[in-house]
């Protein structure tokens, strides 16, 4: 059974700080792309970031250098570190897991909630 488990949402004011953490189970962790995207109420689920095996990170533009990727492929985690966090952060986060060409499979999310 694979599982993506999310934790770290929450709560925080504009300016603030979270760290978002997903542990994997089920899956050959470390050759997998993992990703965290979002979704606002009324908007499509969006990319925030990624990291590849080899730790090639990519962000969307409205996150870059506030928000940081990483992978502790021993403990089978990525992290997102949220820094100087704005209201239109503020969505549901989910963590992703992808082998291209086999599988994808999703967390089931986390509030995050950024207020003004």
């Amino acid at each position: 059974q694979v599982l993506l488990v999310e934790s770290g949402g929450g709560l925080v004011q504009a300016g603030g700080s979270l760290r978002l953490s997903c542990a994997a189970s089920g899956i050959p962790f470390s050759i997998n792309v993992m990703g965290w995207y979002r979704q606002a109420p009324g908007k499509q689920r969006e990319l925030v970031a990624r990291i590849f095996s080899g730790g090639t990170t990519h962000y969307a533009d409205s996150v870059k250098g506030r928000f940081s990727i990483s992978r502790d492929n021993a403990k089978s985690t990525v992290y997102l570190q949220m820094n100087s966090l704005k209201p239109e952060d503020t969505a549901v986060y989910y963590c992703n897991a992808l082998r291209v060409g086999q599988y994808e499979y999703w967390g089931q999310g986390t509030q995050v909630t950024v207020s003004s």
